[in-house]
C-alpha cells in the first residue's frame, strides 16, 4: 500500500503506469465526468469514476484483485478505508469476470482517511474495505484507477 496526496513532490519516485494515472487526474476535470468506467490504455489502464455516500464499517466488505492495482483517488468528500494482507484473511470465491475477491477477516494493517487529492494504492496482496464513514456519513466522490498487472 502506497498512501499520499497528488499535490506534493513524492508521486515523482513511483512508477510510470502510476505517474501516468496522475497525470490523467490532473488534465480531466474529473469532478465534472458521470459515474462510469473510462479507457486510457484499453484494458490495460483505465479509471472507473464512482459517486456513493460513505457507510458504517459493519456494512461494508473486504476485497482485493488480481489482475489490477487499484489506485483510489478521493476527488470530493471525505472517506476511511480500512486495509488488511491477504494471508491473515479467509477468502471467498473469486470472480474472474469482475476481479473481484472477497474476504473476511479483521483489519490490521492500517486505516487511512482520504481527503480530496489523496490517494490509497493497493496492490493485489493489499486488500482493503473502502466507503466508510470518516465522521459522519457523506457523499463521496473519487476515481479508482486500474492498472494490469503484467
Amino acid at each position: 500500500m502506497i498512501f499520499g496526496n497528488l499535490y506534493y513532490n513524492q508521486t515523482a519516485v513511483l512508477g510510470p503506469d502510476i505517474k501516468k494515472c496522475f497525470q490523467y487526474y490532473k488534465q480531466n476535470d474529473l469532478a465534472s465526468i458521470k459515474p462510469g468506467s473510462y479507457e486510457i490504455e484499453g484494458h490495460r489502464i483505465f479509471v472507473n469514476i464512482d459517486e456513493y455516500k460513505t457507510q458504517p464499517e459493519q456494512e461494508r466488505f473486504w476485497e482485493g484483485h488480481r489482475k489490477y492495482i487499484d489506485v483510489h483517488v478521493l476527488i470530493k468528500g471525505t472517506e476511511r478505508i480500512d486495509t488488511a494482507f491477504k494471508e491473515n484473511m479467509r477468502e471467498n470465491p473469486y470472480d474472474e469476470q469482475k476481479d473481484m475477491l472477497t474476504l473476511t477477516g479483521e483489519a490490521q494493517a492500517s486505516v487511512y482517511m482520504l481527503r480530496a487529492g489523496d490517494f490509497l494504492i493497493c496492490y493485489p496482496e493489499d486488500i482493503h474495505k473502502t466507503a466508510i464513514h470518516a465522521e459522519l456519513q457523506n457523499k463521496v466522490k473519487k476515481c479508482i484507477f486500474k492498472i494490469a498487472i503484467d
